[in-house]
């Protein structure tokens, strides 16, 4: 049964225009072509990656993990494959002083179960020292196998804030691809959901009809204009989107012990 309000919708600060059903779908048609279109090109780029060359990496290198110092090879866990994220690492800082960015990354990419059904291993790596690595990811609650590369960044061609993958040929190691950025953004898969909503994702740079609701401002609630990009990294104990020294990441809040702070605890360099 559908049910309709008498109450005019007239909080909304834009809306799209409203019309019949046969005129919706007509426009969701047209619409589908491009949609079809993109995804055709995405599995062109898909096929170009598969075509790349690699270049080899150290294998042997050696990384810290829960059980130590361990080659880079053992991250592959007996797969062919591995993706890794390198996420960035404050010296000395806590939880709520690490990056946002990664945070939101890694948080999205909590459970491996389909990349190992297809013979790809998933690992996070930081240059953080492990000592200051292994409570922060017991306080986030991470179930990924975390690993420090302090000092063999360049031995395995990994760089901060890049997703990473890598092929095992025996004992022999090769990197085949890597992207940053919005190139990250196919891990992210809130964003890909956002982006089917009305008012997406509410950055500043998306391209919104006029008297669209913009990006939440610094300090103000949620539906409010002219906030910097991103604002949903970070956020308050009150939930309200903040980039001041008492905010978290965003997923923090969610985690036992998460309580107010005063400070991020960290310089404006990283390791």
């Amino acid at each position: 049964m559908t049910t309709s309000s008498s109450t005019p919708s007239t909080a909304l600060p834009g809306r799209p225009p409203v019309v019949d059903r046969a005129t919706w779908q007509a426009a969701r048609d047209e619409l589908l072509v491009r949609e079809k279109a993109h995804t055709r090109e995405g599995d062109a780029l898909a096929a170009a990656r598969r075509r790349l060359p690699m270049v080899e990496v150290d294998g042997a290198a050696e990384v810290v993990g829960p059980d130590g110092p361990v080659p880079f090879r053992d991250l592959f866990a007996g797969r062919d494959e591995l993706v890794a994220y390198h996420s960035m690492w404050y010296d000395g800082a806590p939880p709520q002083g690490q990056c946002e960015g990664c945070t939101f990354n890694i948080w999205h990419l909590r459970d491996a179960v389909y990349l190992n059904a297809r013979g790809v291993s998933l690992a996070v790596l930081t240059s953080g020292r492990w000592e200051e690595v292994a409570p922060y990811r017991e306080f986030m609650g991470y179930t990924q196998p975390w690993f420090s590369v302090r000092g063999v960044e360049a031995s395995i061609a990994t760089e901060e804030g890049h997703i990473e993958c890598y092929l095992r040929d025996g004992d022999r190691v090769f990197l085949t691809y890597a992207t940053t950025g919005r190139g990250n953004e196919p891990a992210d898969g809130s964003l890909g959901l956002l982006d089917m909503t009305p008012y997406g994702r509410r950055e500043a740079w998306q391209d919104d009809p006029e008297g669209w609701p913009g990006a939440p401002q610094v300090g103000a609630p949620v539906g409010g204009h002219g906030a910097p990009i991103c604002w949903y990294w970070r956020s308050g104990p009150d939930g309200v989107g903040s980039w001041g020294p008492g905010s978290r990441p965003t997923p923090q809040w969610t985690r036992p012990g998460a309580t107010p702070v005063e400070t991020l605890g960290r310089q404006d360099h990283h390791h």
